[in-house]
C-alpha cells in the first residue's frame, strides 16, 4: 500500500544527485555548496512571485473561484502560505526553489459580446444601487445611498477594491498604483465580459452623466458574481473538495480526487520536513476507505455466514437418501383411499336425499290425505244433513251429485291451470332477476369506467351541468323508469361522444407536440457529439503540446547535465591552474583569466538555457488551462440550453 502511494508521487535525481518531483526545474536554481547538500532537500514547488495573502474565515484555500493571474497552474500548492519556502538559512527543512511564474489573462471570444443590459434606464439603475447597497452593508462595507447616488472616485475604487477581494483575496492590486492602470486588467482577470467597452478616461469623473451607467454595471456585475461564489462555496458540493464534507459512503469521483488531494498535500509536508516515510498521510487515507468500506465489508461477511450455512444444509441434504420416494408412496396410497371414500360418500349421499324426498312426499301425502278425508266427512255430513233438512227426492240428489261433479272437474281444471301460470310466473322471476343482475353489473361496469376517466361531476367546461350518473331502479313499475339519471339517448350518449371528440384531439396534439420534442432533442444530441467530436480533436492536439513541452524538458534537462559537467571540468582546470600558477609564478594569469571567462560563459549558457525551458512549459501549460476553461465554459452552455429546454 504505502509503495504504491509513493509511486503515485513521481520522483527523479536531478544533476546534483538530490531526490525531486517531476515539476520542472526554475530557471533560479543554484547549485548547492557541498556542505549543503547532504542536510537540505530543496523543493521545486516553492513560493511564488506574489506575496501570500491571509486566508478568509471558514474558508478551504483550495475554494477560490478566481485564483490570481500570477499563480502557476503547474503548482497549485504554491497559493499556501509557508509551504515550499525557500529557507533563509541551513536548516532540518526542505527549502523550495521554485519562483512561480506570471500566467497573463487573455480575453475570451465572449469579451467581444455588445453588453445588453438597460444600464441607461433609470428603474435598472435604481434596482442596481439597491442590490449593490445591499450586499455591501450585509458583507461589512460602511456606505450609504447618498454616496452611490454620487459616487467620488476614491469611494468607487474603494467599492472595487473590495469587490474584486473578495471574488480573489490572491488578486494582486497595488494601492500606489494608478486607478486607471489597475481597472481594466483586474475586470479582465475576472473574466468581465464588456471590459472591452470601458474607457479609463471615465474613472477621473465617476459620477458623470456618460460614464455612470458602464461604471455602476461593473459593479453590479461583481456584486453578483460575489453572490454566486458565495452560494457555491455554501452549497456542499463535491467539486469544493472539502474533506470534512464527504460522507462516510461515498461514490463520487470528486470526493476520491478530494482525499487524493489531501493525501497529497500531507504527503508532501511531511517530505518537506526530510520524512520519507509517509506514515501518517498512509494511515488517514487508509483508515478513511476502510471506514468507507466497513458496511459492505460487514454485508459482505453477512452474506457469506449464510453461504456457510446454506453451504453446510446442502451437504446434509446430499449425504442423506432423498425422502422423496416414500413421501410419493404414502401420497399415492392416500389418494387411492381419498376416492375410494369418495365414491362411497357419494353414494351414500345420494341414498340420503332419495330417502329424504321419500319421507317428505309421504308425509305431505299423508296430510294431504288426511285433509281430504277430514273435508269429505264434513261434506258428507253437511249434504246429509241438507238432505234430511229439504226432504230431498233421490232423483234430486243424483242430479245435485252429478252437478257436484261437474263442478269438481272443472274446479280441478282451474287449479291446473293457475299451477302452471305459477311455474310461469316463476320462470320470468328468474329472467328477470338475471337480466337486472346483468344491468346492474353493466351499470358498475359504466360507473367504474366514468370514475376512472373523471367523468364524475363536476364535469369541465362546457359540460359542467351534465351529470351522467346512473343508478338501476328494479322495483319500478314502468320500464321507462328502471334508470334514475339523464336520459341516455339525449344527454349522455351525445356527451360521452363529445367528450371522447375532445380526448381524440387533445391526445392529436399532445402526440404532435412530442413528436415536435423528439425532433429538438434528436438535434441537441447531434450538436452534443458534434461537440464531443470537437473536444476528442482538442484533446489530441493538447496531447501533443504535452508531448512537445515533454521533449524540451528532457532536452533541457540533457543540456543541463551536460553544462553541470563541462562546469565541473573548468573547476577542476581552473583549480589546476591555480596551483600552476602558484607554482611557476604570475607567467599563468592570463590563462587562469581565459579559464574563469570560459566558465563563465557556459553558467550564462546553462542559466540561459533553463530559463527559456521554463518559460517554454509555463507557456504551454497556460495554453492547457486556458483551453481547459473554454471547454467547460462551452459545456456549461451547452448543459445550461439543454436545461432551459
Amino acid at each position: 500500500m504505502d509503495a504504491r502511494r509513493k509511486s503515485m508521487m513521481p520522483a527523479a535525481a536531478d544533476p546534483y544527485g538530490n531526490i525531486r518531483s517531476g515539476i520542472p526545474v526554475p530557471a533560479t536554481i543554484k547549485k548547492p555548496t557541498p556542505a549543503s547538500s547532504s542536510h537540505l532537500r530543496m523543493s521545486l514547488a516553492g513560493p511564488a512571485l506574489r506575496a501570500p495573502y491571509p486566508a478568509p474565515p471558514s474558508t478551504n484555500p483550495r475554494q477560490s473561484m478566481m485564483r490570481s493571474q500570477n499563480v502557476n497552474p503547474i503548482l497549485q500548492s504554491t497559493s499556501k502560505p509557508n509551504y515550499g519556502r525557500t529557507p533563509l538559512s541551513n536548516s532540518t527543512r526542505r527549502g523550495s526553489m521554485w519562483t512561480g511564474g506570471a500566467v497573463l489573462s487573455q480575453p475570451s471570444s465572449s469579451q467581444t459580446a455588445k453588453d445588453t443590459r438597460p444600464l441607461r434606464d433609470r428603474q435598472y439603475q435604481t434596482k442596481m444601487r439597491q442590490d449593490i447597497l445591499s450586499y455591501l452593508q450585509s458583507s461589512g462595507f460602511d456606505i450609504s445611498m447618498a454616496t452611490l447616488a454620487n459616487i467620488q472616485g476614491k469611494d468607487y475604487r474603494a467599492i472595487f477594491d473590495f469587490l474584486i477581494l473578495n471574488l480573489d483575496p490572491f488578486h494582486p492590486l497595488n494601492q500606489n498604483a494608478r486607478f486607471e492602470d489597475e481597472f481594466v486588467p483586474a475586470l479582465k482577470a475576472v473574466r468581465y465580459p464588456f471590459a472591452h467597452q470601458i474607457d479609463n478616461k471615465w474613472l477621473a469623473a465617476p459620477a458623470s452623466m456618460h460614464s455612470w451607467p458602464s461604471l455602476l454595471g461593473v459593479l453590479h456585475w461583481l456584486v453578483e458574481l460575489n453572490k454566486m461564489k458565495t452560494d457555491y462555496l455554501c452549497s456542499g458540493h463535491p467539486s469544493l473538495q472539502i474533506v470534512s464534507d464527504i460522507p462516510d459512503e461515498f461514490d463520487d469521483p470528486l470526493d476520491h480526487k478530494a482525499l487524493a488531494f489531501n493525501y497529497y498535500e500531507e504527503a508532501y509536508t511531511v517530505w518537506l520536513d526530510l520524512i520519507d516515510d509517509f506514515v501518517e498521510p498512509n494511515q488517514n487515507l487508509e483508515e478513511r476507505y476502510a471506514k468507507k468500506n466497513e458496511q459492505v465489508q460487514m454485508e459482505l461477511e453477512e452474506q457469506s455466514n449464510r453461504l456457510d450455512q446454506a453451504k453446510s444444509v446442502l451437504s446434509k441434504l446430499k449425504s442423506s437418501s432423498a425422502p422423496i420416494t416414500k413421501l410419493q408412496n404414502e401420497n399415492m396410497l392416500l389418494k387411492a383411499d381419498s376416492e375410494k371414500f369418495q365414491k362411497i360418500l357419494q353414494q351414500y349421499e345420494g341414498r340420503k336425499k332419495k330417502l329424504i324426498d321419500t319421507i317428505a312426499y309421504e308425509k305431505a301425502e299423508l296430510q294431504r290425505e288426511g285433509a281430504r278425508l277430514e273435508q269429505l266427512t264434513a261434506e258428507q255430513e253437511r249434504l246429509s244433513g241438507i238432505v234430511k233438512a229439504q226432504n230431498l227426492t233421490p232423483e234430486e240428489v243424483i242430479r245435485m251429485n252429478t252437478d257436484h261433479e261437474i263442478l269438481s272437474r272443472t274446479l280441478e281444471d282451474l287449479k291446473q291451470k293457475i299451477s302452471e301460470t305459477h311455474q310461469i310466473v316463476m320462470t320470468l322471476e328468474v329472467k328477470v332477476t338475471n337480466r337486472v343482475a346483468g344491468a346492474e353489473e353493466a351499470l358498475d361496469l359504466y360507473n367504474n369506467l366514468s370514475s376512472s376517466l373523471e367523468l364524475f361531476p363536476p364535469l369541465p367546461p362546457p359540460w359542467q351541468d351534465v351529470d351522467l350518473t346512473l343508478d338501476l331502479n328494479s322495483a319500478a313499475s314502468n320500464p321507462q323508469q328502471l334508470l334514475s339519471g339523464a336520459d341516455i339517448r339525449k344527454v349522455i350518449k351525445p356527451t360521452l361522444s363529445a367528450i371522447a371528440e375532445s380526448k381524440r384531439s387533445n391526445r392529436a396534439s399532445i402526440e404532435s407536440e412530442r413528436i415536435k420534442i423528439d425532433n429538438e432533442l434528436d438535434q441537441l444530441t447531434l450538436e452534443c457529439e458534434n461537440v464531443d467530436e470537437e473536444i476528442a480533436e482538442v484533446e489530441k492536439k493538447v496531447g501533443g503540446l504535452n508531448e512537445q513541452s515533454d521533449d524540451l524538458r528532457d532536452a533541457a534537462q540533457q543540456e543541463a547535465l551536460v553544462a553541470s559537467g563541462e562546469a565541473a571540468r573548468l573547476e577542476r582546470d581552473l583549480a589546476h591552474a591555480r596551483t600552476a600558477a602558484l607554482a611557476n609564478g604570475m607567467g599563468v594569469k592570463s590563462r587562469l583569466q581565459a579559464l574563469q571567462f570560459n566558465y563563465r560563459e557556459q553558467m550564462e549558457k546553462v542559466s540561459r538555457l533553463k530559463e527559456e525551458t521554463v518559460r517554454a512549459i509555463i507557456k504551454n501549460s497556460h495554453e492547457i488551462a486556458m483551453f481547459k476553461e473554454e471547454v467547460s465554459r462551452h459545456l456549461q452552455e451547452l448543459r445550461d440550453f439543454a436545461e432551459a429546454d
